[in-house]
């Protein structure tokens, strides 16, 4: 039984989120041979605050272009 989880920042529409889960639904089918109804897909999401890269939050990242822009 394959299982996937996926973490992503929070912010995006349900439309978006149900795409993903076929996206990689049929990534897995595709990739290992793996039955349909065999296969586990878990979405995280979380705040801006709590995912950062490099050492910056995806929130302080964002406020520091808009800051750049305007």
């Amino acid at each position: 039984m394959p299982l996937v989880e996926c973490t992503l920042v929070e912010g995006r529409t349900p439309e978006q989120l149900r795409a993903l889960i076929t996206e990689l639904t049929e990534a897995v089918m595709t990739a290992v041979g793996a039955p349909k109804e065999s296969i586990r897909v878990v979405l995280r999401e979380v705040p801006k605050t709590h995912f950062a890269a490099g050492d910056e939050t995806i929130a302080e990242r964002q406020a520091r272009r808009a800051a750049a822009q305007g």
